[in-house]
Parts: C-alpha cells; structure tokens; sequence
C-alpha cells in the first residue's frame, strides 16, 4: 500500500488489497473510490472483495472504474463529487495511481491552475506534463 497525498484530503495508490483497509482505517481514511475495473485484477482484488474488507473496517466504499474511453466529464464530475462528499481523507486506487490523478486534475481545471494542478501531482510522483493542453482548454472554458 502507497497511499500519495494529492491535497490533505484526496490521496492515491496503486491496487491495494482487502488487507490494507483496517492500515487505512487506522490511518484516518474515511472513503475509497476504486477507479480500476475488475477486469484487470483477479477475484482477490475486485472490487467487491475491497468493498467487503473497506466495509468491515468502517470505510465508505465507491466504484468508479474508469479507462481511457470512460474518462468523460460525467465521470470527472462524479469522482470529485464522491471525494467532496465524504468527511475526511479519501483513497482513490487504481494499477498505479495515475487513473486517480488524471481524474484529480481534470476535475480542478478551472479552479486552479494548470501549474498548480501539475505541481500537486507531479509532488505525489505523477508527472501529467501531458495533460497540460487539456487542462488549459478546461481552464479557458471556465
């Protein structure tokens, strides 16, 4: 488990497993959002398995698979919504955490600014240098 701070209450990871919830609990996670698609995992580390483990450690538990082809507003807007809505720290998880920092980003864009989106990121070890023409088009938008 490598939880990576993002800002004070959104961090990512790479796949965790059931095992890593109670740490997490512990930790002061409130929430996990699973971005990763149960095709790309065996049964162990589904997304219902997490649920379960997320569950009995006192965790809220979100599912949001998301690929390259579901990386649609809709969705951006739907990660940032489950992250706001929750009381404390949330964990967003995927192979490696890049899925939940792209989304992280796309959401902010407009808010903040390009720099300041890949800064935080870049700061977590995700470089999204290649994001930066999409975020400039959301924050031209805005």
């Amino acid at each position: 488990m490598d939880p990576r701070c993002i800002t004070p209450r959104y961090f990512v990871s790479p796949q965790i497993s059931a095992e890593d919830l109670q740490s997490l609990a512990e930790a002061g996670f409130k929430a996990v959002i699973c971005n990763r698609p149960d095709a790309e995992v065996p049964p162990s580390h589904q997304a219902n398995a997490i649920r379960i483990a997320a569950e009995s450690a006192g965790l809220r538990f979100e599912e949001l698979p998301l690929t390259h082809q579901t990386m649609t507003a809709e969705n951006v807007a739907r990660q940032r919504e489950l992250a706001e809505i929750c009381d404390g720290p949330v964990l967003a998880y995927c192979a490696s955490g890049t899925r939940c920092s792209v989304v992280w980003a796309l959401g902010h864009a407009g808010e903040m600014t390009p720099d300041s989106i890949l800064s935080k990121t870049a700061a977590a070890g995700y470089q999204l240098d290649n994001l930066r023409p999409a975020l400039e088009q959301l924050t031209n938008k805005s």
